[in-house]
């Protein structure tokens, strides 16, 4: 293949993860891949409340816009970050496997019961609250490495929620002053794709990428963002969706936490288990 420019936010979790994309595209596509390195606006407005600003597509329209104009092939998103529907001309060209989709818990050291948690996302404050009914939340903005210090070090507050795939994927499997606790899907249900890294692209050139990717992965996403898609779920929803396996597991402020087992066939159409599902859910 020609050379492949691919379109990145400029932050150490997104460099490792379009350099993951970038490598599984030299390997299976013989491609020559180089990186652009985008600023979005989620990253140029460190002090904007995402619950407020709609997070969703404030990390990803930049980079969509390249892909659109033609600047880049193709770009390179945390599947989380996705909004549901995809700008006209775009589609998703694959996923790669998809790493630990489980959310972590970080305590500062010696702390079993947090007074105050750090995060900005209504699906983790929901369902943080049903572990410490008492606990006060507070907002939180940066990159990893920078919300770990500032629960370790600033006394922002006793704690916050990462995705166990950031952490992984960055090499952190600890950090002085704090604990990490690994949230089982019956305490925390993950964001819709969290754990996958999702490759966009135009539509006319989705098959001469699609081999390079994940099927199994895109199977179960498929499930996750039709509910988000038909729920037009965005940051200032509390609302996860995640498969795993056969078994769903959904979270929604208004049904709380749910866990249905599935049939292989339900995969098959996504749009028309997800209509069906939310029904049952009592949600449309």
């Amino acid at each position: 293949m020609k050379k492949l420019l691919l379109a990145t936010r400029k932050s150490p979790l997104a460099l490792v993860q379009a350099e993951m994309v970038a490598a599984r595209l030299r390997e299976v596509l013989k491609a020559d891949v180089e990186l652009l390195k985008i600023v979005t606006t989620g990253d140029r407005q460190a002090e904007w409340s995402l619950e407020e600003k709609g997070g969703k597509g404030l990390f990803t329209g930049e980079l969509e816009q390249a892909v659109l104009r033609g600047e880049a092939a193709i770009a390179v998103h945390s599947t989380k970050d996705l909004p549901g529907e995809m700008p006209p001309g775009l589609v998703i060209a694959g996923y790669l496997p998809r790493a630990d989709a489980s959310d972590v818990l970080v305590l500062r050291a010696g702390l079993a019961h947090p007074q105050t948690l750090a995060t900005g996302s209504p699906r983790r404050r929901l369902q943080v609250g049903r572990l410490f009914p008492s606990v006060e939340f507070a907002e939180i903005r940066g990159n990893v490495d920078t919300r770990l210090r500032k629960i370790a070090e600033s006394g922002v507050a006793d704690g916050t929620v990462l995705a166990a795939a950031g952490l992984q994927r960055l090499g952190i499997a600890g950090w002085p002053g704090l604990t990490f606790r690994a949230l089982r899907f019956d305490e925390m249900v993950p964001a819709v794709g969290q754990g996958a890294i999702a490759v966009q692209c135009r539509a006319a050139d989705a098959v001469s990428l699609a081999t390079a990717f994940d099927a199994a992965t895109a199977r179960s996403l498929g499930l996750e963002r039709a509910l988000q898609s038909a729920l037009g779920g965005g940051c200032h929803t509390a609302f996860g969706a995640h498969v795993h396996g056969l078994t769903l597991h959904f979270f929604h402020e208004q049904t709380g936490l749910r866990q249905l087992n599935l049939a292989a066939d339900d995969l098959d159409a996504p749009d028309r288990t997800a209509a069906r599902l939310l029904k049952t859910f009592g949600l449309r």
